[in-house]
């Protein structure tokens, strides 16, 4: 079978292309997979202009979640390295498929991370949901890089007062969702400022950075804004070739490290 290359993206199926990369190659993989939970990338939530929003997103049934969420990570555990970790964002909805996908595996979960964002949509009969899980898991705890001051030195202060790098290691994230105002856009993506944040804890310039759900591009494309080799499979073609015109021009902009805390 063929090998692949790093700095490039692939339009296929993540779990066929993993077997493409060498025991142990990857130092870090952020990745936020499908919802399951019939998700129509049309639908008019979260004030997305109809007219730019590309179709085709790829849904996983339900009940063929938790399979299809251990054959994918087995993948991630084959060719993650031993000090290497993955971040993996979920809904509430299967998180206890994922949960259990990991613990079945072997993997190591070092926080439960709460990514809470502006605004949820509207419910008349529940709670707003306005929160996203981040499960940060590795395969050997001792081994793991993580870089404690990579955006705050260690004896900084936190405008509002107390230590700034123990503020932003709190385990409840407060970072906004982007608005592309008037560009074309996927339906889901992670903002660029918690894909900084992930790298830069958990990566150093050189690392190798895997995206299995690639969607967008995003993680690609912070990636290697901040010099770390990346490679990434979107099994959609309309969202890999969107994701492919960005790489290429390098449009979007890392929003500030101190923007949000």
């Amino acid at each position: 079978m063929e090998s692949l290359e790093f700095n490039r993206i692939y339009n296929e199926d993540c779990i066929r292309g993993m077997k493409r990369i060498g025991d142990e190659s990857i130092d870090l993989v952020i990745t936020d997979p499908p919802f399951a939970i019939n998700f129509r990338a049309k639908r008019g939530n979260y004030n997305r202009s109809l007219s730019r929003v590309i179709e085709g997103y790829n849904e996983i049934p339900g009940d063929e979640y938790y399979d299809f969420t251990l054959r994918w990570m087995e993948g991630v555990r084959r060719i993650l390295k031993k000090s290497g970790s993955m971040y993996v964002f979920s809904g509430w909805n299967y998180l206890k498929d994922i949960l259990a996908a990991l613990d079945t595996l072997g993997f190591t979960t070092v926080n439960h991370i709460v990514w809470k964002y502006q605004f949820g949509v509207v419910t008349r009969r529940k709670f707003v949901t306005s929160h996203y899980h981040c499960l940060y898991v590795c395969k050997n705890d001792r081994l793991r890089k993580f870089f404690p001051f990579a955006r705050f030195p260690q004896h900084e202060r936190h405008a509002e007062g107390g230590s700034a790098h123990y503020r932003d290691k709190e385990d409840v994230w407060v970072i906004k969702r982007e608005y592309w105002t008037g560009d074309k856009k996927t339906p889901t993506k992670l903002p660029a400022e918690l894909i900084k944040k992930t790298l830069l804890y958990s990566s150093e310039e050189g690392d190798v950075v895997l995206d299995p759900f690639l969607g967008s591009g995003q993680v690609a494309v912070v990636s290697r804004m901040l010099n770390r080799r990346y490679v990434g499979f979107e099994i959609v073609r309309e969202y890999y070739e969107f994701a492919a015109e960005r790489l290429a021009t390098g449009k979007y902009r890392i929003p500030s490290t101190k923007e949000s805390v």
